[in-house]
């Protein structure tokens, strides 16, 4: 039986592009697949105004926090959809918390006290991205930090850890260990097939093991799924090779959807098996 907690989903183009027209319309195509699911789907849309953290000074960024933001909030106001952005200092905090609904912590940026502090601060729903360099135990100090600002709706997202060079691993085991720590559980399927710069300057990626991680990851317990999905995504202006096509996000969902249910019948956390609870 379907649990009567939705599953999270925050889906959409990576970047502000094209004025948003293709976001506005993507919007769209997004909000009508999800409402397939009906209340099993809470559903966000999420895109970037600003691209902070691009690999080379030349990577196009977007429209920047004012222009972006109005942006976003005709497409909330037309579309009638929930949105989900990244936020990259307190002061941006403040001003996206006007128009968006879900506030999302970068990973590089996910120990950043004054934006988290401002972030919770806010009342608004908080996504921390795991930074490519932490342990799931880790996310702990990085909830804790929220909580203590007042603000206890939040998600942890996996996105993958370093694993040398110019790659990223996904370990499943994150999401009972930070399930057992208390806290609701994301996966980041596209920014998790990652190549990090390793295309001269800009990242890489492997789009095709996208579907191949949320599967994983939600019979592994994840709570929400986080992808990029792009009309057009190898000529997207950012994580091109990483972004779903939009004709991949039905199958995909229905297939989650399935899992979802299934994983129900499991309690994926560590005290769910007496030998292991204390380790």
């Amino acid at each position: 039986m379907m649990s009567k907690t939705p599953f999270t989903v925050i889906a959409g183009p990576c970047i502000l592009e094209d004025d948003g027209k293709m976001n506005m319309e993507t919007a769209k195509r997004l909000k009508a697949i999800m409402a397939k699911y009906g209340d099993d789907v809470d559903f966000y849309f999420k895109s970037s105004y600003d691209k902070a953290n691009r690999t080379a000074n030349t990577s196009y960024r977007g429209y920047g926090v004012n222009e972006g933001l109005q942006i976003l909030k005709n497409i909330k106001e037309e579309v009638g959809v929930r949105i989900c952005t990244d936020v990259h200092s307190p002061e941006q905090a403040i001003l996206a918390a006007e128009v968006v609904d879900f506030l999302q912590i970068p990973a590089f940026l996910c120990r950043q006290t004054d934006l988290l502090v401002a972030a919770a601060q806010t009342g608004k729903r908080i996504n921390i991205k795991k930074g490519q360099f932490l342990s799931p135990q880790e996310t702990k100090h990085c909830a804790e930090k929220v909580i203590a600002a007042g603000n206890d709706d939040l998600f942890i997202c996996e996105r993958g850890t370093t694993f040398g060079y110019n790659n990223l691993v996904v370990d499943m085991r994150c999401f009972p260990i930070v399930k057992e720590m208390g806290y609701r559980t994301i996966i980041d399927a596209t920014h998790s097939v990652q190549q990090p710069g390793g295309l001269n300057g800009k990242t890489g990626g492997n789009r095709e093991f996208a579907p191949v991680l949320a599967r994983c990851a939600v019979i592994s317990g994840a709570d929400g799924i986080f992808f990029e999905a792009h009309p057009n995504p190898d000529k997207a202006m950012s994580d091109a090779a990483n972004q779903i096509p939009l004709e991949w996000v039905e199958p995909m969902m229905d297939q989650l959807m399935e899992l979802r249910a299934l994983s129900q019948k499991y309690e994926n956390t560590l005290s769910a098996y007496p030998a292991f609870a204390s380790v």
